[in-house]
Protein backbone atom coordinates (compact mmCIF):
# COMPACT_ATOMS: atom_id res chain seq x y z
CA UNK A 1 0.00 0.00 0.00
CA UNK A 2 1.38 3.39 -0.95
CA UNK A 3 0.01 6.91 -0.53
CA UNK A 4 2.18 9.44 -2.31
CA UNK A 5 2.00 12.61 -4.36
CA UNK A 6 3.64 11.13 -7.45
CA UNK A 7 1.75 8.64 -9.62
CA UNK A 8 5.07 7.54 -11.10
CA UNK A 9 6.19 6.16 -7.75
CA UNK A 10 3.23 3.78 -7.71
CA UNK A 11 3.82 2.78 -11.31
CA UNK A 12 7.53 2.16 -10.67
CA UNK A 13 6.75 0.00 -7.64
CA UNK A 14 4.23 -1.99 -9.66
CA UNK A 15 6.72 -2.46 -12.50
CA UNK A 16 9.67 -3.54 -10.39
CA UNK A 17 7.97 -5.03 -7.34
CA UNK A 18 7.32 -8.73 -6.85
CA UNK A 19 4.09 -8.32 -4.85
CA UNK A 20 0.78 -6.54 -5.54
CA UNK A 21 0.90 -2.76 -5.09
CA UNK A 22 -2.20 -0.92 -3.82
CA UNK A 23 -2.56 2.72 -4.84
CA UNK A 24 -3.77 4.40 -1.65
CA UNK A 25 -3.71 7.87 -3.24
CA UNK A 26 -1.62 9.87 -5.70
CA UNK A 27 -1.83 13.29 -7.31
CA UNK A 28 -3.41 11.56 -10.33
CA UNK A 29 -5.99 9.21 -8.88
CA UNK A 30 -7.56 7.79 -5.72
CA UNK A 31 -8.98 4.37 -6.63
CA UNK A 32 -9.36 3.06 -3.07
CA UNK A 33 -11.68 5.94 -2.19
CA UNK A 34 -13.79 5.32 -5.27
CA UNK A 35 -14.27 1.67 -4.36
CA UNK A 36 -15.86 2.86 -1.11
CA UNK A 37 -17.91 5.44 -3.01
CA UNK A 38 -19.27 2.84 -5.42
CA UNK A 39 -20.01 0.50 -2.52
CA UNK A 40 -22.03 3.25 -0.84
CA UNK A 41 -23.96 4.08 -4.00
CA UNK A 42 -24.80 0.39 -4.43
CA UNK A 43 -25.97 0.16 -0.82
CA UNK A 44 -28.32 3.12 -1.16
CA UNK A 45 -29.46 2.80 -4.78
CA UNK A 46 -29.33 -1.03 -5.03
CA UNK A 47 -28.19 -0.84 -8.67
CA UNK A 48 -26.11 1.42 -10.91
CA UNK A 49 -28.53 1.03 -13.81
CA UNK A 50 -29.88 4.33 -15.11
CA UNK A 51 -28.07 6.47 -12.55
CA UNK A 52 -26.58 9.88 -13.25
CA UNK A 53 -23.43 10.72 -11.31
CA UNK A 54 -22.53 14.40 -10.86
CA UNK A 55 -19.22 15.80 -9.59
CA UNK A 56 -18.84 19.50 -8.81
CA UNK A 57 -15.44 21.04 -8.10
CA UNK A 58 -11.78 20.58 -8.95
CA UNK A 59 -10.98 18.11 -11.71
CA UNK A 60 -8.39 16.51 -9.45
CA UNK A 61 -7.33 12.97 -8.55
CA UNK A 62 -10.78 12.28 -7.12
CA UNK A 63 -12.51 13.45 -10.29
CA UNK A 64 -10.22 11.28 -12.43
CA UNK A 65 -11.00 8.16 -10.43
CA UNK A 66 -14.70 8.93 -10.07
CA UNK A 67 -15.05 9.27 -13.84
CA UNK A 68 -13.48 5.84 -14.34
CA UNK A 69 -15.63 4.35 -11.59
CA UNK A 70 -18.91 5.87 -12.75
CA UNK A 71 -18.43 5.02 -16.42
CA UNK A 72 -17.20 1.51 -15.62
CA UNK A 73 -20.40 0.87 -13.66
CA UNK A 74 -22.55 2.15 -16.52
CA UNK A 75 -23.60 5.41 -14.91
CA UNK A 76 -23.95 8.66 -16.81
CA UNK A 77 -21.18 10.95 -15.57
CA UNK A 78 -21.31 14.76 -15.53
CA UNK A 79 -18.50 16.99 -14.26
CA UNK A 80 -18.76 20.71 -13.48
CA UNK A 81 -15.46 22.54 -13.00
CA UNK A 82 -13.63 25.69 -14.12
CA UNK A 83 -12.18 25.32 -17.62
CA UNK A 84 -8.59 25.47 -16.39
CA UNK A 85 -9.22 22.79 -13.75
CA UNK A 86 -10.66 19.96 -15.81
CA UNK A 87 -9.89 16.29 -15.20
CA UNK A 88 -7.19 14.47 -17.14
CA UNK A 89 -7.74 14.74 -20.90
CA UNK A 90 -7.03 11.05 -21.56
CA UNK A 91 -9.52 9.97 -18.92
CA UNK A 92 -12.20 12.28 -20.34
CA UNK A 93 -11.56 10.95 -23.86
CA UNK A 94 -11.85 7.38 -22.54
CA UNK A 95 -15.11 8.27 -20.77
CA UNK A 96 -16.64 9.72 -23.94
CA UNK A 97 -15.71 6.57 -25.86
CA UNK A 98 -17.07 4.20 -23.24
CA UNK A 99 -20.17 5.89 -21.85
CA UNK A 100 -22.22 9.05 -21.48
CA UNK A 101 -19.93 11.82 -20.24
CA UNK A 102 -19.97 15.62 -20.12
CA UNK A 103 -17.64 18.21 -18.61
CA UNK A 104 -18.55 21.90 -18.48
CA UNK A 105 -18.69 24.98 -16.28
CA UNK A 106 -22.49 24.70 -16.02
CA UNK A 107 -23.09 23.58 -12.44
CA UNK A 108 -26.87 23.28 -12.62
CA UNK A 109 -26.79 21.40 -15.92
CA UNK A 110 -24.37 18.98 -14.31
CA UNK A 111 -26.66 18.50 -11.32
CA UNK A 112 -29.89 18.30 -13.33
CA UNK A 113 -31.67 15.01 -12.59
CA UNK A 114 -28.56 13.64 -10.85
CA UNK A 115 -28.94 10.60 -8.62
CA UNK A 116 -25.56 11.13 -6.93
CA UNK A 117 -23.98 14.52 -6.22
CA UNK A 118 -20.32 14.49 -5.19
CA UNK A 119 -17.73 17.10 -4.28
CA UNK A 120 -14.23 17.43 -2.87
CA UNK A 121 -12.26 20.23 -1.24
CA UNK A 122 -11.18 23.20 -3.36
CA UNK A 123 -7.54 22.91 -2.27
CA UNK A 124 -6.11 19.41 -1.89
CA UNK A 125 -3.02 18.19 -0.07
CA UNK A 126 0.04 20.11 -1.18
CA UNK A 127 -2.03 23.02 -2.51
CA UNK A 128 -2.22 24.99 0.73
CA UNK A 129 -0.37 27.95 -0.78
CA UNK A 130 -3.01 28.14 -3.52
CA UNK A 131 -5.94 28.16 -1.09
CA UNK A 132 -6.80 31.87 -1.32
CA UNK A 133 -6.64 31.88 -5.11
CA UNK A 134 -8.63 28.68 -5.38
CA UNK A 135 -11.36 30.08 -3.13
CA UNK A 136 -11.90 32.84 -5.69
CA UNK A 137 -11.93 30.44 -8.62
CA UNK A 138 -14.17 27.77 -7.07
CA UNK A 139 -16.51 29.98 -5.02
CA UNK A 140 -19.53 29.04 -7.16
CA UNK A 141 -18.67 25.34 -7.29
CA UNK A 142 -20.57 24.43 -4.18
CA UNK A 143 -23.22 21.86 -3.32
CA UNK A 144 -26.06 23.97 -1.92
CA UNK A 145 -29.85 24.11 -1.92
CA UNK A 146 -29.97 25.35 -5.53
CA UNK A 147 -27.84 22.46 -6.73
CA UNK A 148 -29.88 19.91 -4.81
CA UNK A 149 -33.10 21.37 -6.20
CA UNK A 150 -31.77 20.59 -9.68
CA UNK A 151 -30.94 17.00 -8.74
CA UNK A 152 -33.55 14.28 -8.33
CA UNK A 153 -35.64 14.45 -5.13
CA UNK A 154 -34.07 11.22 -3.86
CA UNK A 155 -30.51 12.16 -4.84
CA UNK A 156 -27.70 11.29 -2.46
CA UNK A 157 -24.68 13.43 -1.57
CA UNK A 158 -21.17 12.07 -1.12
CA UNK A 159 -17.88 13.66 -0.05
CA UNK A 160 -14.51 11.94 0.40
CA UNK A 161 -13.81 14.03 3.52
CA UNK A 162 -12.63 16.02 5.30
CA UNK A 163 -15.23 18.60 4.24
CA UNK A 164 -14.82 22.35 4.47
CA UNK A 165 -18.33 23.49 5.29
CA UNK A 166 -19.52 26.65 3.56
CA UNK A 167 -16.86 26.15 0.90
CA UNK A 168 -17.46 23.20 -1.43
CA UNK A 169 -20.62 22.21 0.49
CA UNK A 170 -22.94 24.19 2.74
CA UNK A 171 -23.33 23.14 6.36
CA UNK A 172 -27.06 22.69 5.76
CA UNK A 173 -26.58 20.23 2.90
CA UNK A 174 -23.80 18.38 4.70
CA UNK A 175 -25.98 17.83 7.76
CA UNK A 176 -28.95 16.77 5.65
CA UNK A 177 -26.89 14.04 3.99
CA UNK A 178 -24.50 13.25 6.84
CA UNK A 179 -25.71 9.65 7.18
CA UNK A 180 -24.73 8.90 3.58
CA UNK A 181 -21.40 10.71 3.87
CA UNK A 182 -20.41 8.94 7.08
CA UNK A 183 -21.53 5.56 5.71
CA UNK A 184 -19.22 6.32 2.80
CA UNK A 185 -16.38 6.99 5.25
CA UNK A 186 -17.05 3.70 7.06
CA UNK A 187 -17.04 1.86 3.77
CA UNK A 188 -13.42 2.84 3.23
CA UNK A 189 -12.59 0.14 5.78
CA UNK A 190 -14.76 -2.51 4.17
CA UNK A 191 -13.66 -1.70 0.61
CA UNK A 192 -9.99 -1.94 1.59
CA UNK A 193 -10.62 -5.27 3.32
CA UNK A 194 -12.13 -6.52 0.07
CA UNK A 195 -9.02 -5.41 -1.86
CA UNK A 196 -6.80 -7.32 0.56
CA UNK A 197 -8.97 -10.44 0.35
CA UNK A 198 -8.86 -10.27 -3.46
CA UNK A 199 -5.09 -9.88 -3.56
CA UNK A 200 -4.28 -12.43 -0.85
CA UNK A 201 -7.01 -14.97 -1.59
Amino acid sequence: MIRTFAQKEVEDLAEYGSIPIINGLTDYCHPCQVLADLMTIREYKKSFDGLKFCFIGDGNNMANSLIVGAISMGMECAIACPKDYQPDAKIMAWAKENGTFTCSEDILACAKDADVVYTDVWASMGQEEEKAEREKIFKNYQINDEVMAAAKPDAMVLHCLPAHREEEITAKVFEAYANEIFDEAENRLHAQKAVLVKLLG
